[in-house]
């Protein structure tokens, strides 16, 4: 299950990364796997995972779009952080707690969105190491969002910003019949 870059974008180099803290529910690193197949967005892992990460495992979630996605495991969050630097990608940490909305930061190319455990979030080095720490805004007295749907969000926004949406087969021949000339 790993790819490169190249992979994971119709157009080359994947615009975005999306980066996997420790995770803990197979099948929401499944429907995130399969999103970033689907959007042209390569996928690390950071470990260790609670699960055994194996295709078997992401299956049912990430149905057939596991071949298709570029996926990168680091065994540790310190290779991780030592990979992108030595990379020059700028780590942006979606958090709950993080000072800044989505909405409200200027994404790049080549940014990596970080989302943290279901369970417990990252760890303080984590936080440390960001470059960034946003978050989704979200009605007052609830805990948080099921994190595919945070870095969905958070993806999508960055994706807009950067221009990093696969354009769709027909999307060119809607855009001329909505806007004749």
């Amino acid at each position: 299950m790993t790819a490169t870059d190249e992979a994971a974008s119709p157009r080359g180099r994947a615009p975005l990364r999306l980066a996997l803290y420790q995770p803990d529910i197979p099948q929401n690193t499944g429907t995130m796997i399969r999103m970033a197949a689907c959007l042209g967005v390569a996928v690390d892992i950071v470990e260790p995972a609670a699960f055994d990460v194996s295709d078997r495992h992401f299956r049912r979630s990430g149905m057939d779009y596991l071949e298709r996605a570029a996926v990168t495991r680091h065994a540790s969050f310190a290779a991780f952080d030592r990979w992108r630097r030595q990379a020059g990608h700028r780590l942006i940490l979606a958090e709950t707690d993080g000072r800044t909305r989505h909405l409200d930061i200027a994404f790049s190319p080549g940014d990596i969105v970080m989302v943290g455990r279901e369970s417990a979030g990252v760890a303080p080095e984590v936080y440390a190491a960001a470059d960034a720490v946003v978050h989704v805004p979200m009605l007052e007295g609830l805990r948080s969002l099921n994190v595919a749907i945070a870095a969905a969000l958070v993806l999508g926004e960055a994706l807009r910003q950067v221009g990093g949406f696969v354009p769709a087969a027909g999307d060119e021949d809607r855009q001329q019949e909505a806007h004749p000339g």
